[in-house]
């Protein structure tokens, strides 16, 4: 079958896409950027891009009419606060362009809502449900509860909070009860559900076979990872509170989790397993897929990041849009310098940030990201999906990934953090000379007088890490 994979650069899309393509289905990839878009050469012969955008009807003409399923995988707790009415919008424009295709089938991946109170999250996931139901096709809704698998945004707030915080006095919506289900089952659910007649026009609710609350979440992460934690839940942190806990504590930006909060005090539990049986599928254990998780960080074989989506830094851009570096009305800090070694050099530079650090006074890159975490920014929290590898969309720290090539020794990051003004860092490896910028173009007068603020550590960092890459 032709299928449209919407969201395919997302965390869910990632791990979807080469799962369709073994099972003998070419795949349309409909992304909004195509620059933060990267195909494994292998999958060339199976898959077709799209640049198209849910907010921007005019763009969704770019969908191929030839197309028998498509999978709506597109969602975001957004960085704007009127995302509830932005994601029923882009339901209504993807269901009329639909109407312009053969489409037979629309799969929707969505949010267990079984409550008669729900969150603004889950109330949207069921105004996007009815929105594409509307379409002149069958739709298959999957509800998933919390997700668990490396790079998730659970997997990854559970493991930030028990490795970080070996006492913890939490909120009380930690005793809600919750059923997760591990990455690799959500993926054998929407594989199954394509061309199948028996999941038209219905809805289901996929879970794995525990129900636990998030404490006990917590509790058993701790236990696989062979950590004391001691967990107090008290009844006075407001929701807001709780944010800033989140906030602080996670990788999570403050409105993100604002969003985690209202909807964790929801329960969201599976109504029934009827699916496992029409399906023939046997969700594993919470422990399970902790296991399955570590052994995809350990062997460094992630697909997917949910820090790699722009909501996570509350920004909403295209990259193209950056890689020309602006030079008027810019501030510029240039240097040069030959190295010893290119290969050695190049590595460095591969390897910047996260677990890594910065080569050369981390600590005042960690001071950097403590202030802007203060002001609401992202920090240093994010790292980097992969020790060794960057691809354009990637985040490094507060950074994110604009251009990365290693056989043309070229990579560009741009700024992320809260800033009076926009900045990028560019690192250039030609022949045996590495050349570092760093331009900054300020915003107003305030954006001026940061950058004459932070001239001398600016020399002190900048000429300091040129030094230890180029040796």
């Amino acid at each position: 079958m032709r299928i449209l994979l919407t969201g395919a650069n997302g965390y869910i899309g990632k791990r979807l896409l080469p799962a369709l393509v073994q099972k003998g289905h070419f795949v349309v990839c409909m992304v909004r950027d195509r620059y933060r878009y990267h195909l494994p050469e292998s999958l060339n012969a199976f898959t077709e891009i799209v640049e198209a955008d849910l907010s921007k009807p005019a763009s969704l003409k770019n969908i191929p009419p030839d197309i028998d399923v498509a999978y709506y995988l597109v969602h975001s707790m957004s960085n704007d606060k009127n995302y509830v009415d932005k994601e029923k919008a882009s339901a209504v424009n993807f269901r009329a362009a639909l109407a312009n295709t053969q489409v037979k089938q629309v799969i929707f991946l969505s949010g267990i809502i079984n409550e008669q109170k729900l969150s603004p999250h889950l109330q949207s996931r069921k105004n996007v449900e009815l929105e594409l139901a509307k379409g002149k096709y069958a739709l298959s809704t999957l509800r998933a509860g919390i997700i668990i698998g490396a790079g998730s945004a659970s997997f990854e707030i559970i493991r930030d909070l028990v490795e970080k915080l070996p006492i913890m006095v939490t909120p009380k919506w930690l005793n809600t009860l919750c059923q997760p289900i591990a990455i690799s089952d959500v993926i054998l659910f929407l594989l199954a559900c394509a061309g199948n007649a028996s999941t038209h026009n219905r809805n289901f609710d996929i879970g794995g076979p525990d129900v636990v609350s998030y404490k006990e979440m917590l509790l058993g992460f701790a236990e696989a990872r062979l950590l004391k934690r001691y967990i107090y839940v008290v009844p006075v942190m407001t929701p807001k509170l709780s944010s800033y806990w989140l906030y602080f504590i996670t990788s999570t930006s403050y409105r993100l989790a604002t969003a985690l909060v209202d909807s964790m005090k929801v329960e969201v539990i599976c109504r029934d397993h009827a699916i496992n049986d029409l399906l023939n599928i046997k969700p594993i254990s919470y422990a399970e897929a902790l296991k399955a998780a570590f052994s995809e960080i350990k062997d460094e074989q992630m697909i997917s990041s949910w820090k790699d989506a722009l909501v996570v830094s509350n920004h909403d851009f295209k990259l193209s849009d950056f890689i020309e570096v602006p030079t008027f009305g810019c501030y510029i800090d240039q240097r040069q310098r030959r190295v010893n070694k290119k290969h050695v050099t190049l590595e460095k530079i591969w390897r910047i940030g996260g677990l890594s650090g910065w080569h050369f006074a981390t600590w005042l890159w960690k001071l950097r990201g403590f202030i802007d975490l203060l002001y609401g920014g992202v920090g240093l929290r994010r790292g980097r999906t992969h020790r060794t590898k960057i691809e354009s969309g990637d985040v490094i720290d507060f950074w994110r990934v604009v251009y990365a090539n290693k056989a043309e020794g070229r990579l560009l990051l741009y700024a992320e953090m809260k800033l009076p003004g926009e900045a990028w860092l560019e690192f250039k490896l030609v022949e045996d000379q590495l050349t570092q910028t760093a331009t900054f173009r300020p915003k107003g007068l305030l954006g001026r007088l940061y950058w004459l603020s932070v001239l001398p550590f600016h020399h002190f960092i900048f000429n300091g890490l040129i030094k230890k890459l180029a040796k």
